[in-house]
């Protein structure tokens, strides 16, 4: 997005620091950009001025589907929220006095460029929207806001509200809007730990998306309880399929997950999903093509097992 938006400038977002997880190597005079991708940051991400789109955000990649996909595809683009952490105060407040004003702009970019992929007739629409997990699940990252001012609990409903705003008005027959929530997917590190529980009955139960894909290829990720907060008629896609490791998930021990997350979700609204993506951020995760490719191999099969096809 920053890249196709006027108005960031170089920097780091707020309160991107300690990820879990094995550390990365130090290469010694790596440092901005470079050092930026290796950690999974943008190294331009700053709000320092008005916020003016210059092109599409996601044009290159809807057009190059459109014209070569074998069947249906999906868009992916990240949640106006996961910018908003590029509101410095002493920096951002010069042109937008309160975050709020920063978010009202982000969030009608978004929106114009989720009208014009419906407008081009693209099925499947998904929008990163990972604080949820990533920010406000999380004791420790909790406190860390706490800590800057800012209250987790109103921050979840403005999430929500911003959400959706995104595909307010947008909603028609063949097509399907997906929302997906992360905690982190970088050098097969994450950034935050906690199940859906603290998020589960605000979130499922008032976000308007079609599907909700979720993570919960390990334990980080708490039990499926918490879809009992999920609307009849919404899809759950479970992540069970880690994109973080090379370990290939014992078919059996799917089954079973999927059995076990049932007792919340009718069977028919569920789905199988990865975790993540196997490369969320440019320098993606220690795992191999073959073990991507063993990995998407399971994931089919297991669904066909389950729902047929």
């Amino acid at each position: 997005l920053p890249a196709a938006v006027e108005g960031f400038g170089p920097g780091a977002m707020l309160n991107i620091r300690n990820w879990r997880g094995r550390p990365l190597p130090y290469v010694p005079g790596q440092t901005g950009a470079r050092h930026a991708a290796a950690v999974g940051q943008n190294p331009a991400a700053v709000i320092t001025g008005k916020l003016t789109p210059m092109r599409r955000i996601t044009g290159v990649e809807s057009a190059f589907l459109r014209q070569h996909a074998p069947g249906p595809y999906k868009i992916t683009i990240p949640s106006p929220t996961w910018y908003l952490r590029g509101y410095i105060p002493g920096t951002s407040d010069r042109v937008y006095p309160t975050p709020a004003d920063a978010l009202r702009d982000l969030t009608d970019i978004v929106h114009r460029e989720v009208e014009a992929l419906v407008e081009e007739g693209v099925p499947y629409v998904q929008i990163d929207s990972i604080r949820y997990v990533f920010d406000y699940t999380d004791e420790e990252r909790r406190r860390e806001w706490q800590g800057l001012g800012i209250d987790p609990d109103r921050a979840i409903d403005e999430n929500v509200a911003a959400d959706n705003a995104v595909v307010a008005g947008l909603g028609r027959e063949g097509v399907t809007f997906g929302l997906h929530m992360c905690r982190g997917n970088n050098r097969s590190r994450w950034f935050a730990e906690g199940g859906y529980d603290r998020i589960a009955e605000k979130v499922f139960g008032h976000l308007d998306y079609d599907r909700f894909l979720l993570e919960y290829d390990s334990e980080r990720a708490g039990g499926f309880q918490p879809l009992r907060h999920v609307p009849r008629g919404k899809t759950v896609v479970l992540g069970l399929i880690s994109t973080k490791v090379a370990r290939l998930e014992s078919p059996e021990d799917l089954l079973r997950r999927i059995d076990e997350a049932a007792k919340y979700v009718p069977l028919a609204s569920l789905a199988l999903g990865p975790q993540c993506g196997f490369a969320s951020v440019a320098a993606g995760n220690e795992i191999s093509w073959d073990d991507q490719r063993r990995k998407l191999e399971l994931l089919v099969e297991t669904a066909r097992k389950v729902w047929g096809g």
